[in-house]
């Protein structure tokens, strides 16, 4: 089969289109045949390796020393499957699904195994494939931090910075989902986009440092990676609710 792959890191043009083998499913995997997949910020950072200052290191312990331990990049897939392992009962060949192998990557190919038990579940039939492909790296990273890390619960005032993006968007509608008053950080120009997603108030970062407002909130989300100036008051009231923390969630 054909995949895209690199074998250094940094620049765009170390990747490549390569012939690989065909992967064949375990006892107890399914093999999809990709329709369609995407290029996350994930895959920037595993093919460039920028990293926040300090983590350099990690990031070279996480995808490979001397160069990268998984060639084919690619976080979320949508596809139909074509054969399933001997011992799969929850899928069919067929079966037209969507998944997200994350930090396990391998989707930039024309196929891909997954274990039935994984993080994959049948493709609504509303969605092209496109649709769904793009629907699980936001999903999943966002609510994450929101259930898991941040508690969200309802009545919670959310701040989400870089609403518009993938996982923004999803933590606005997931945010909102869980009872939770939104406010999105964004560009006036996808001010509409946000509020239409559920956020009640939209702050164009262009113009307003929410940082420095004064205003406070029980979670903030940023999902840039750009916010660096929090006043101390504005921190105290953030976690103040909580005898756990829970505040920026980066």
């Amino acid at each position: 089969m054909q995949a895209v792959v690199y074998h250094r890191y940094r620049p765009p043009g170390v990747v490549t289109l390569s012939d690989v083998p065909k992967p064949v499913p375990a006892p107890n995997e399914v093999l999809i045949r990709i329709h369609a997949t995407t290029v996350s910020t994930g895959d920037w950072r595993a093919r460039s390796l920028q990293m926040p200052p300090g983590f350099g290191l990690l990031g070279r312990l996480v995808f490979g020393l001397l160069g990268p331990r998984q060639p084919i990049l690619g976080t979320e897939l949508s596809g139909i499957i074509e054969a399933v392992g001997s011992s799969v009962t929850k899928f069919k060949a067929g079966d037209e699904v969507f998944a997200f192998p994350g930090e396990a990557y391998g989707c930039h190919a024309e196929y891909r195994t997954m274990g039935e038990d994984g993080p994959i579940a049948l493709k609504p039939a509303s969605l092209s494939h496109p649709e769904a492909a793009s629907l699980s790296f936001g999903g999943i990273t966002a609510l994450g931090f929101l259930r898991d890390k941040g508690g969200i619960k309802s009545g919670d005032k959310v701040l989400v910075v870089g609403a518009s993006g993938a996982v923004g968007s999803a933590a606005v509608q997931l945010a909102r989902h869980f009872g939770a008053t939104v406010t999105g950080v964004c560009s006036a120009g996808n001010s509409e986009l946000v509020r239409s997603l559920g956020a009640v108030r939209v702050i164009d970062y262009r113009t307003v440092d929410f940082a420095t407002s004064g205003e406070t909130w029980d979670i903030i989300l940023d999902t840039t990676g750009t916010v660096t100036t929090v006043s101390p008051s504005m921190r105290f009231s953030v976690r103040s609710r909580s005898r756990r923390p829970r505040g920026s969630c980066r």
